[in-house]
């Protein structure tokens, strides 16, 4: 599997960067670059985002901002994302194939994406991130994720809201570093919990149902496994070689369960 390209180019901003796409029809953004890699193309430009200074963690007042040039590695690793949100943005990308991947692979290019086997935007859609594109500005990912068409725009940053009180991860793959046959991410924010499913295997989604019915009820084993069924009957499964739709109905059940239980404990 070969990539080649007629010019390359690496902008020293985003301003630049967004500037170059703009004006060329044949511009091809590369934010790491490992799914292109997956195949046999031809780009006439590429403009690699690398030097374009998107690589950062900052700490603001009220929030935490990652730069979308920011690796899964670099995640996985960081004091500061682990001091406001626990394990659980480290625990959606460790799994993620070999570490030599998540050193190349940036949470911008995946989220800008919105691939349905992500496991880390199930996670960042249960932190209820926003995100601030270049030219459309700042908006929630949640929102973002349902828009059906693809933006002509670049991602600029994520921003994570410190008011979360506790989240968790869950998932279900073949082995340690496969792809997920099925995600689920919980959080509670402000008292309220926030309910994601993903790799189902479409794009990650709130189970808004579940939700008001953890919201609204005591957290006991029942009541978890309950809104692990209601999430499962309201969100829509799909068939793929790592599974039926059956099959993710009813592991979503128990991983609803299981980090629902997990984030009550706290």
């Amino acid at each position: 599997m070969l990539i080649t390209f007629g010019e390359y180019i690496r902008p020293k901003s985003i301003e630049e960067a967004y500037e170059i796409f703009m004006q060329k029809k044949s511009a091809t953004l590369i934010g790491g670059g490992c799914y292109l890699r997956m195949g046999n193309k031809r780009l006439g430009l590429a403009v690699d985002l690398c030097d374009a200074g998107l690589d950062y963690m900052e700490e603001n007042e009220g929030s935490i901002e990652i730069g979308a040039m920011t690796t899964f590695r670099k995640l996985e690793t960081s004091q500061l994302l682990s001091k406001y949100f626990g394990n659980v943005i480290s625990e959606s990308v460790k799994h993620i194939i070999g570490i030599q991947l998540r050193n190349i692979v940036t949470i911008g290019a995946t989220v800008f994406s919105k691939y349905g086997f992500s496991d880390p935007i199930t996670t960042l859609l249960a932190l209820n991130a926003e995100i601030l594109l270049y030219n459309g500005g700042k908006m929630s990912l949640e929102d973002y994720l349902k828009e059906e068409n693809r933006r002509k725009d670049i991602l600029e940053k994520i921003i994570l809201n410190k008011n979360v009180e506790k989240a968790a991860f869950q998932s279900m793959r073949n082995s340690q570093v496969d792809y997920a046959i099925l995600n689920a991410a919980v959080s509670r924010i402000d008292g309220k919990y926030r309910i994601v499913v993903g790799a189902r295997p479409r794009v990650s989604a709130l189970a808004y149902k579940a939700m008001e019915y953890i919201n609204s009820t005591e957290i006991t084993e029942e009541s978890a496994y309950r809104t692990g069924e209601i999430a499962s009957e309201e969100l829509v499964f799909g068939s793929n070689t790592r599974g039926s739709k059956e099959y993710r109905k009813e592991i979503c059940k128990v991983l609803v369960k299981r980090a629902i239980m997990e984030v009550s404990k706290c």
